[in-house]
């Protein structure tokens, strides 16, 4: 018991340290969330007055504007005008994107029109000089370089984690590139690529090429460290997308670099933290522990053949059939891959291995299980829809978290029988995941053209293995039951690719 309140004491200090120091990042802006149209926008205004150069800053593929705030505090804190917002089917944005994504050409016009919308919005505010520059990544460092070569007003662009096959040797203006370190080398090429083009394709990491004078200046930067999320954190990403933006625009004034990361980490790890003292007042749901409690012979057939067998089952299949890039698809792998898994469990196992009927709790259980799911979703969901990701959903997904529960309910239940138990073997847990991750990537290869942009979110998954991996552990331990951990896993991740996949019209 005092080991408990000493973990909970600790995590609600770090807790308490994390939103702090988060917070403090908007000391002295004034932050306006408004619409330009019926795009949500944000506009970070400075502390100084006076008219001041505007920065729109666009968020990637299945992202929102709340990722790309590490850049938007950063340049206001520096005295710009920072806009952020949501594309087209993301986050809050209550329009779709319409087309299809592997063609591109379509979508690449829609998310460019409304850049330009809110452009526009931006460089008529009140405290705008006039004077724009623009930040993009991932999807969007394509259509921020589209915009400035379309709009000779950008004096410069920053690229991070680019890939743009339109950008010439002095189009767009002075154009930063930054990609992290530990992204695919696909990305550094591409950099030293683009960068290359001014350089007599002998670009060099760290070197500037070029005249900001002139609009030529080119640079590409690698982040230390970073892949491609991280690269929105990375110390060496803000510091050089403001010295970039204050050599283009003649500005000198450098006090303020974001430096969230640590401080999220700090936040979400008091949050782990304290789900397992929070584990102890759940109630018990049965009188022994549950599960299938499987030899790592048994144990490892109904791991690893449902990773093999999903994949391929799926590969011609149509999977097009809800209104959100790849959610239908990751819907029905986990339903598929849950259904095998059940199967061979059954095969390998015969009937569950569980207690008499009158040895459950099912009251207790619903209770667990709603209390689990409340503090992951409620818990996570705050910090998370403030600092990184649109969480709390429009009413247009929140149909969307149903449909994909109905994927993720029979494959966390089923996993969670397999990896518990009196007599579960250690690591089973990471064995199943690690296979469903597999299971993926065989995926992904089978199909690159329309499940490409799983792979970027291969860290996102690897985070939420741990985090509610660890919570249901704990959840398990206490209520002698997987059923309750299961469906608070099967919530949070529904929700999740529900609110974070970007909705589309076929």
């Amino acid at each position: 018991m005092i080991s408990r309140l000493v973990v909970a004491a600790a995590a609600a200090i770090c807790v308490a340290i994390g939103l702090i120091e988060l917070q403090d990042a908007n000391t002295g802006l004034r932050i306006v969330r408004t619409e330009a149209g019926q795009t949500p926008v944000t506009v970070f205004h400075p502390q100084a007055t006076g008219p001041a150069p505007v920065v729109v800053i666009a968020h990637g593929f299945a992202g929102s504007q709340q990722l790309m705030q590490p850049f938007a505090e950063t340049l206001a804190r520096n005295g710009y005008i920072a806009v952020t917002f949501d594309f087209l089917g993301h986050g809050r944005n209550p329009l779709p994107m319409r087309g299809d994504i592997t063609e591109g050409l379509s979508i690449t016009s829609q998310l460019l029109s409304e850049l330009g919308e809110v452009a526009t919005y931006a460089r008529a505010l009140p405290e705008s000089d006039g004077r724009l520059g623009v930040l993009g990544h991932s999807m969007a460092s394509d259509i921020v370089v589209r915009y400035a070569q379309a709009d000779p007003e950008v004096q410069a662009t920053v690229a991070v984690s680019v890939f743009s096959p339109v950008v010439t040797a002095y189009s767009p203006r002075n154009l930063l590139v930054i990609v992290g370190a530990l992204e695919p080398a696909i990305l550094r090429n591409e950099g030293l690529r683009i960068v290359g083009l001014a350089a007599a394709g002998k670009a060099v990491a760290g070197e500037t090429y070029g005249s900001f004078a002139d609009g030529t200046a080119r640079r590409l930067v690698l982040a230390r460290g970073v892949e491609h999320i991280g690269v929105l954190y990375s110390h060496d990403s803000m510091v050089e997308a403001l010295r970039w933006m204050n050599e283009a625009f003649g500005r000198q004034q450098q006090e303020f670099v974001d430096s969230r990361g640590r401080w999220l980490a700090l936040l979400f790890a008091g949050i782990i933290a304290l789900a397992w003292p929070l584990s102890s007042l759940l109630p018990s749901a049965s009188e022994t522990y549950c599960g299938a409690g499987l030899g790592w012979g048994r144990l490892l057939i109904a791991a690893v053949a449902p990773a093999l067998l999903t994949p391929l089952l799926l590969w011609k299949m149509p999977t097009d059939f809800l209104p959100i890039l790849l959610g239908d698809y990751l819907t029905l792998h986990f339903l598929l891959y849950g259904v095998l898994t059940a199967a061979l469990l059954f095969a390998l196992h015969g009937r569950p291995n569980r207690p008499q009927r009158s040895a459950v709790s099912w009251q207790n259980l619903a209770i667990a299980a709603l209390a689990i799911a409340a503090y992951n979703i409620i818990a996570f969901g705050w910090p998370l829809d403030s600092y990184v990701f649109s969480f709390w959903p429009i009413p247009a997904r929140i149909p969307l978290i149903a449909a994909i529960a109905c994927g993720t309910l029979p494959y966390f239940i089923v996993d969670e029988w397999l990896t518990r138990g009196a007599q579960a073997r250690p690591g089973a847990y990471v064995l199943s995941k690690f296979c469903l991750l597999t299971s993926l990537a065989i995926a992904i290869v089978l199909n690159p053209p329309k499940l490409f942009f799983l792979a970027i979110i291969v860290p996102a998954i690897l985070l939420l293995f741990l985090a509610f991996g660890l919570i249901s552990r704990w959840s398990y331990r206490a209520t002698r039951h997987p059923l309750p951990g299961a469906i608070a896993n099967a919530a949070v991740f529904a929700w999740a690719i529900a609110v974070t996949f970007p909705m589309v019209v076929r």
